[in-house]
């Protein structure tokens, strides 16, 4: 019986070796990238059955990246793999189509049985914060814009608040997404009247609110 197809995705290379080792126990591993836009190539060339990334991660977060992943290639399912037992963040990633959501100090036994269940079509959410995650899924509204501030913003708005929050320059910003410097700061400028802040400081403030960046990368 063939091996569940899986790509690893997290910046941190110690850790990657380790749960690279872990997966090639069960899996057939197909590979590691180490940044969220790198993520989006290989799924479009490796053609995972699975993924597993973390939300932390430079260039597009994983969050973001499960967006891009949905569009671009639906069969594909995503297990989120993080630090963050965050419920709003967990929640979000359900959103943005994840199917799972495991930590990182969870034993690597859930991580297989999350894969496995994803490879099913099922859902998979760690124990460690299951309850108080489904209660906020039962309770939102679809369409609730309450702690609108992330879904004030595009998804594009999103890549570019990132980006500038590791230190990019707008011209920086132009050529990772394909566009030109005035669209950049246009998409700038936007957010800054979205969100109601007035400087660039504000804005990063913002990405770490919303674990775009952690601290440390800022």
């Amino acid at each position: 019986m063939p091996r569940t197809k899986v790509l690893l995705a997290d910046d941190h290379t110690m850790f990657v070796e380790a749960m690279g080792a872990l997966l090639e126990r069960k899996f057939e591993l197909l590979g590691t990238v180490h940044d969220g836009r790198a993520l989006i190539e290989a799924v479009q060339e490796l053609k995972p059955e699975v993924v597993v990334a973390d939300v932390s991660m430079p260039v597009l977060n994983g969050v973001d990246a499960v967006r891009q992943i949905r569009k671009a290639r639906p069969e594909t399912k995503v297990v989120m793999l993080t630090m963050h037992a965050d419920i709003e963040l967990a929640v979000e990633a359900f959103r943005a189509g994840a199917v799972a959501y495991v930590l990182k100090s969870s034993p690597g036994e859930e991580l297989i049985a999350a894969i496995e269940e994803a490879v099913k079509g099922n859902a998979y959410l760690t124990p460690l914060i299951a309850k108080d995650v489904i209660s906020v899924l039962i309770e939102a509204k679809s369409g609730d814009a309450s702690k609108a501030g992330e879904r004030r913003l595009t998804a594009r708005q999103r890549e570019v608040l990132q980006l500038i929050a590791e230190g990019k320059t707008m011209k920086e910003i132009a050529t990772l997404l394909n566009v030109s410097p005035r669209t950049a700061e246009s998409h700038k400028y936007e957010m800054m009247e979205a969100l109601g802040v007035k400087t660039t400081a504000e804005l990063i403030q913002h990405a770490i609110r919303l674990k775009l960046v952690s601290i440390d990368e800022s």
